[in-house]
């Protein structure tokens, strides 16, 4: 079974920054697309980067673009979500999911194994 958790999130003033981690198990990471999503309060959950561990594409919502970085471990089984320069607009639950395959989609609908996410709360 694919299995995905995120963990790592916390309380933070703006500006500051976190380490996410999404321990995964179940599969082969060559084979999959790992992203992390976020759901912010009366919002829908939204893709915010993406890592292919075969190619090493990348893929960031703009909002992300330039603060986040998304990558995998050597053993390839932990991938990591650095948040750097954190707004309070970043203040949701995150999690992490797969999607067999490849495409620059953040579109949460074609991810599966969210399990259970990690508050991130940023304060202003």
């Amino acid at each position: 079974d694919v299995q995905l958790q995120a963990s790592g999130g916390g309380l933070v003033q703006a500006g500051g920054s976190l380490r996410l981690s999404c321990a995964a198990s179940g599969f082969n990471f060559d084979d999959y697309a790992i992203g992390w999503f976020r759901q912010a309060p009366g919002k829908e959950r939204e893709g915010i980067a993406l890592i292919s561990s075969f190619s090493g594409s990348t893929y960031y919502i703009d909002s992300v673009k330039g603060r986040f970085t998304i990558s995998i471990d050597n053993a390839k089984t932990t991938v990591y979500l650095e948040m750097s320069n954190l707004k309070p607009e970043d203040t949701a639950v995150y999690h992490c999911a797969a999607e067999y395959g490849w495409s620059e989609n953040p579109d949460p609908a074609t991810f599966a194994s969210f399990g259970q996410g990690t508050q991130v709360t940023v304060s202003s």
